[in-house]
């Protein structure tokens, strides 16, 4: 008897919990489909970038190259390596700023508009169909980019976005307009469409409780039994 009860008080639980999170269930199964609908490769735009060939560097490489100690700008790394045939020497600092130098020593100039556009057209398919360029400093940054670099944005006619670093010249991002589809509705399935990048905060972690709950409850329910019909004979 009291199971009955207890069964009974489940299913009243789990109707008003069934009430109560299927919006947010609804909205967890369809921008999880929404999100496993394409290969992630693809997402982040991978199918695009022409394939670079490394190139090792010449085993005569001499780089002289004077770090900056004395400006008062600490170094957080220094690596070379060839690019675009050329050996090139990059200083990442503290700040997060970079400088690039050539074999010589010389200091490289920063990658310009025309440079940025160049770029894209020799390592993205379709990058010669370019609409619009932009600069952006690294505190104005477009929404679909969010990371603290100075880039070029390249806009091609499909809508997709190239982002080019300001500073090395190397493309930072590509964003198709499906990544910015997977990006709302990443925001939606994580419940942060601010940031999207919070995967833990109180609306999230309550409204996932009360799923689970709901969850169990109607697994629960599964094994309640129920009283069979009684078939009555209308002759």
């Amino acid at each position: 008897m009291a199971k009955t009860r207890w069964m009974a008080r489940f299913a009243i639980w789990h109707i008003w919990l069934g009430w109560l999170v299927a919006v947010p269930l609804l909205m967890w199964t369809i921008s999880g489909l929404i999100m496993v609908s394409r290969p992630i490769e693809e997402v982040r735009g991978n199918h695009l970038r022409e394939a670079v060939e490394e190139t090792a560097l010449p085993a005569d490489t001499n780089i002289t190259v004077t770090l900056p100690e004395a400006d008062g700008k600490p170094v957080k790394s220094v690596t070379t390596a060839m690019q675009a045939n050329a050996t090139i020497t990059t200083i990442t600092y503290m700040d997060g700023s970079v400088e690039r130098f050539g074999a010589d020593g010389a200091q490289l100039p920063k990658t310009g508009e025309v440079a940025a556009r160049a770029i894209v057209a020799e390592r993205i398919v379709g990058g010669d169909r370019v609409v619009s360029s932009t600069f952006y400093p690294k505190d104005q940054v477009p929404f679909d980019f969010r990371r603290p670099m100075d880039v070029w944005q390249v806009t091609l006619e499909d809508g997709t976005n190239i982002y080019v670093s300001h500073d090395t010249g190397e493309i930072a991002a590509v964003r198709t307009r499906f990544w910015r589809v997977f990006d709302f509705v990443w925001g939606l399935h994580i419940m942060d469409l601010e940031t999207r990048e919070d995967t833990h905060h109180p609306i999230l972690v309550i409204f996932t409780a009360l799923a689970v709950i709901g969850v169990i409850l109607g697994t629960i329910l599964m094994f309640r039994r129920r009283k069979a019909r009684v078939k009555t004979d209308a002759s």
